[in-house]
């Protein structure tokens, strides 16, 4: 079954779990080949946080039940590649700013 192979989110978290323990539980989810979290803004409470997931066939109702265990919650999601392979996003004029 084809599905969702990469999906981009933001999420808002406490400072913990840090981002390698958020990490490594979305890893052990089914499906999951990779997991990348990057940090982009922090402040007295909480961290804002990019976290890339690619894997086959992902759920992503099993991702946001262990965002929110881990006090996370998703603001957006900011991409998503779904079909038999993985589409980059390709830069247009429009892009140029």
């Amino acid at each position: 079954m084809l599905g969702i192979r990469r999906i981009v989110l933001d999420i808002l978290k406490p400072h913990e779990p840090k981002i390698t323990d958020m990490a490594l539980r979305l890893t052990a989810l089914s499906n999951v080949d990779g997991v990348n979290i990057t940090v982009y803004e922090i402040d007295k409470e909480t961290e804002n946080v990019k976290v890339t997931i690619e894997g086959k066939n992902l759920d992503f109702y099993e991702i946001q039940q262990i965002v929110e265990e881990l006090g996370g919650t998703i603001h957006s999601i900011d991409e998503v590649v779904a079909g038999k392979k993985i589409i980059e996003e390709v830069k247009t004029p429009q892009d140029r700013h």
